[in-house]
């Protein structure tokens, strides 16, 4: 075994200086491939990170028949158009354990800033935010157990018969406005609904990243595979047993990818910090949320160079089995209509699944195998295309084209396949993508609090001197009430300068604590949850498919750099007998661009068929925006990549000499 290990390492070092550029074209797709691997896995560790770190300001009542330690109320408030949590807590028993977040609990009278609050208080007017919170300052909110780096948090302790703590506050029984005082035993909480939104969400969106990523570090093991099978045919002749071909395969392939992986975790690493600038439900991250953790570093250090090796291994099934047709270059038996059937099989699967509400997982895992089976269909539809356009051909670029296709349908469809992934990903999301003016623009300068019907007309004339003391112009007037129903209390801006934000928020200051428990909102406010959401959906649809479009651009001039050299040899004997080079880099073109033309129509097609259990509504000008920009972006990127390696063509075919490599 250490000889043959030994042989594999001096073979990959002995093969000359192309030979070299091939394996460090392994690597690099390697790399590539495991940087955006470890991004995919970290997203939903951050997001497990996020819900976690969130769930102790969403209590759960304590057990009947258990000592509550604390009371807690959790109530949203506004500043400048940014989400404020405000939690009160009352200490029940002398020992109540301190919040996550403070060193102890907060004594009734104390306030405790996130650090970005304390920030935001003090470079605004005190009227405008600070006055909010009466009270001593007795701390900040440590960073690591915000949600986010950027989170407004507000920690107040209250007494026992505080009306914030005595009293439900009318119109607060949801979370996204606040939740009434619940008794306590501890601060484990539960995750809230968006929190687990955003996980479903994040598992939806790895599993459209993770599979392209998988096809594309499979591929890597693929790439000079020509080249390889030639030198590995040769020692099959020579007496070389198939386990001892299959050994040095894997060697080769392994250390090739386990160097890619290695610097793939640095440049994961080295991009971190930028990544953290992403803003998703409604802040950035922290550095520590993008670490995925030791045992998830390893996992996927372990399995890419694995998932290499058994990509070289199943390709060498020609070498093992008809060693002198590699060495003949015959052309390889034709690939079976069965794959086309299990496409089939696999797209009739996710509607179904989707349509009968399964669980996450299961259609997670239903979308997945779709995804796969495209990649497993593939390279017989390029092959049925290579048939058609030798058939047609009218010159001799078409004709070499068709019969490039024919001869090694793969690895044409590797050339292509990411920019095919990236069809059924933007046919999918773009049946998906909700538009930014779905629920309308509300006003954003009426204020509202709720009231007891039999307070109206005394909350009303205690808003008019509140915001009279305050300077804001602004008329008062009472909506709803009557018996066994909560009162709608309007404070109306009646001059423009009313809307301006500095005044809103005057006037939010001025209202706090008008009703215990109550918040002064706008409808803009009560909606801001939901456009934040969809605006989510949308940088999750950007982040997507440029980790798809990285992919594809990296996949196609790799994969084209990589076709150049193993069909160097016979790129050179048609230049010695008079081929131009032009009509070569045409027939390049024309067996890259035809079958992504095909396939790119057809993964378009089959992703907008897995999204239909999803869709309520006709595809808006965003989503036609998105695919539009995919076809675009897709054709001008493997256009690109070819012609990036015509030089390298022109190079190779200037010596047709046999190399020793």
């Amino acid at each position: 075994m250490g000889n043959l290990v030994g042989l594999a390492w001096r073979l990959l070092r002995g093969g000359g200086r192309r030979g070299l550029l091939g394996a460090g074209l392994t690597a690099a797709a390697v790399a590539i491939s495991t940087a955006l691997l470890l991004f995919t896995v970290a997203v939903n560790f951050a997001f497990q990170g996020r819900a976690d770190r969130e769930a102790w300001r969403n209590p759960v009542a304590a057990a009947d028949g258990t000592a509550a330690a604390a009371a807690e109320s959790v109530r949203t408030d506004h500043v400048r158009g940014r989400r404020i949590t405000v939690v009160n807590l009352t200490a029940l028993k002398p020992d109540a354990p301190a919040p996550p977040g403070l060193t102890r609990f907060p004594a009734p009278g104390e306030v405790w800033f996130s650090p970005a609050l304390a920030e935001l208080a003090g470079s605004l007017p005190a009227d405008q935010l600070a006055d909010r919170f009466p009270g001593r300052r007795a701390g900040t909110v440590e960073e690591g157990t915000l949600v986010h780096p950027g989170e407004l948090l507000v920690v107040r302790g209250q007494s026992a018969d505080s009306p914030e703590m005595t009293a439900k506050a009318p119109g607060h029984d949801d979370r996204d406005r606040g939740l009434g005082p619940v008794r306590i035993s501890s601060f484990a909480g539960q995750r809230t609904d968006e929190a687990i939104g955003y996980q479903i969400l994040g598992v939806i969106a790895s599993v459209l990243m993770v599979v392209p990523l998988l096809v594309f570090g499979g591929a890597a093991a693929r790439l000079t595979v020509a080249r390889r099978d030639q030198r590995l045919a040769a020692l099959r002749l020579v007496g070389a047993t198939p386990g001892q071909v299959v050994t040095m395969t894997v060697a080769e392939a392994v250390i090739t990818a386990f160097c890619g992986a290695l610097l793939g975790l640095a440049l994961y690493g080295t991009c971190s910090p930028l990544l953290t600038g992403i803003e998703v439900a409604g802040g950035s991250w922290f550095l520590a949320d993008l670490w995925p953790g030791v045992p998830a570093v390893a996992g996927v250090l372990a399995a890419v160079p694995l998932l290499v090796g058994l990509s070289a291994v199943a390709g060498l099934r020609r070498v093992v089995v008809s060693p002198l047709g590699v060495a003949r270059r015959e052309t390889p038996p034709a690939m079976r209509f069965v794959r086309v059937v299990a496409l089939l099989a696999a797209l009739a699967t996710v509607p179904v699944v989707g349509g009968m509400g399964a669980g996450v997982g299961i259609f997670a895992l239903s979308l997945g195998l779709a995804f796969g089976a495209v990649n497993l269909a593939g390279p017989w539809v390029v092959g049925r295309i290579g048939r058609i356009v030798a058939r047609t051909a009218r010159g001799p670029a078409r004709l070499l084209a068709g019969r490039r296709l024919i001869d090694d349908p793969r690895s044409a469809w590797r050339t292509v396949s990411g920019v095919a992934m990236i069809g059924f990903i933007a046919g999918f999301i773009g049946l998906l993508v909700p538009d930014s003016g779905l629920l309308g623009s509300p006003d954003a300068a009426v204020l509202r609090v709720s009231a007891p019907p039999v307070r109206l007309s005394e909350v009303a004339g205690q808003a008019r001197e509140r915001l009279s003391a305050a300077g804001v112009p602004a008329a008062v007037r009472t909506t709803g009430g009557g018996e066994g129903r909560e009162g709608g209390l309007k404070v109306v801006a009646v001059t423009p300068r009313a809307r301006d934000a500095a005044t809103l928020d005057r006037a939010r200051t001025a209202l706090s604590g008008l009703v215990p428990g109550g918040v002064a909102t706008t409808a803009a406010d009560d909606q801001r949850a939901s456009n934040r959401v969809i605006g989510d959906i949308r940088t999750g649809v950007v982040a997507v498919l440029a980790v798809s479009f990285l992919v594809a651009i990296a996949s196609a001039g790799i994969t084209a750099a990589s076709s150049v050299l193993d069909r160097r040899q016979t790129y050179a004997l048609l230049r010695l007998a008079g081929t131009p080079l032009s009509v070569l880099n045409a027939a390049r073109r024309s067996e890259t661009l035809i079958p992504l033309t095909v396939m790119g129509g057809g993964t378009i097609a089959a992703g907008m068929l897995c999204a239909l259990p999803f869709v309520y509504a006709a595809m808006n000008t965003s989503g036609l925006m998105v695919l539009l920009t995919c076809v675009v972006l897709g054709f001008a990127g493997v256009a690109g990549a070819g012609a990036a390696s015509a030089p390298l063509l022109r190079s190779v075919t200037a010596d047709p000499a046999p190399r020793p490599d």
